[in-house]
């Protein structure tokens, strides 16, 4: 049976948001339906992520919705604003989005994980000649924001008095029209406030994409976005680690062995060569050049390291 109404009449949709009634109006069978962003920083990351997973999805720009053609997964391509409502409201099981967004949607609660990807921090700005240092100094001045909600409460926890004027975009020239005296937007690289005449005053939040999901989800729906997550943490894990195999002298291992501790102990097999042994094992990326390097020192020779595709555990 579909979980989506397929009449118009249907007291289902009584009252239902926008979202609701448009997924609702087609038929398809038992799947999660997981929105994310159409376009911009977070889409090519996501996308990335799930084919990762071994999700096979065909993406097109003229389409909306496609299906995974090896998994239970239906997605949604949203504007990054609409995907907590549309979660919240029950059009979508589960989204992946900026933290920053869904916060400022008075959503958190709807928070279930961090990819760490989409890595990004808002952040109080001013033109680089104002003389104020700290957001104190903003006290009875303009600020210029896409984030109202998250701006206002991280001034009003500071005891800081300012006018938000609140912008949907282009918030970098706000200043130079006159709009406001400072800015609050998110920052990734900090180019965009330069370009603009602007230094970052202060950090409001650190933000990433994260995995939203309704309250309550179970079912077939629940099932999958654990499976989906199971296979998301994997790939991660994956990426934050190093395969790394090599030749030692056997008078090295102590030394070796101590450098690489593996997930439990390295792999050691002796090889045809008497005195020497092959050894194996996995260490994190960002140690595994001054690890390669101790290694070498101890004597170690052709030393491999591999990417891993999948960690599990």
């Amino acid at each position: 049976m579909s979980r989506l109404a397929t009449s118009e009449g249907d007291p289902r949709n009584a009252g239902r948001p926008f979202f609701s009634s448009v997924f609702s109006s087609l038929s398809l069978p038992i799947m999660l339906r997981l929105a994310i962003q159409k376009s911009g920083r977070l889409a090519d990351d996501t996308l990335a992520l799930l084919r990762a997973g071994g999700v096979e999805v065909a993406v097109s720009p003229t389409r909306l919705r496609t299906r995974a053609t090896n998994f239970p997964l239906e997605l949604l391509f949203l504007r990054d604003d609409d995907i907590p409502g549309c979660v919240a409201d029950g059009s979508a099981d589960a989204g992946i989005v900026g933290e920053n967004v869904l916060l400022e949607a008075g959503l958190g609660e709807l928070r279930r994980e961090a990819l760490g990807f989409g890595r990004c921090r808002l952040a109080l700005a001013v033109p680089r000649e104002s003389p104020v240092t700290t957001v104190a100094g903003l006290a009875g001045q303009r600020v210029a924001t896409s984030y109202p909600r998250l701006l206002g409460a991280y001034l009003a926890e500071r005891g800081v008095g300012t006018g938000i004027h609140a912008l949907s975009g282009s918030v970098e020239i706000a200043p130079s029209l006159g709009v406001a005296e400072a800015i609050c937007d998110i920052v990734s690289s900090g180019a965009t406030l330069v370009a603009n005449g602007l230094r970052e005053l202060e950090t409001v939040l650190l933000s990433e994409a994260v995995v939203a999901a309704r309250p309550g989800l179970n079912g077939a729906a629940g099932a999958a976005l654990a499976q989906l997550l199971f296979r998301v943490r994997a790939v991660q894990r994956a990426r934050r680690h190093r395969y790394i195999a090599l030749n030692a002298p056997n008078v090295a291992l102590p030394a070796v062995r101590a450098l690489l501790p593996g997930l439990k102990a390295p792999t050691i097999t002796p090889l045809a060569e008497p005195g020497w042994s092959a050894v194996q094992s996995v260490v994190a990326e960002e140690n595994s050049w001054e690890i390669i390097r101790q290694l070498e020192a101890a004597g170690a020779e052709g030393i491999l390291v591999l990417p891993i595709e999948k960690m599990i555990g």
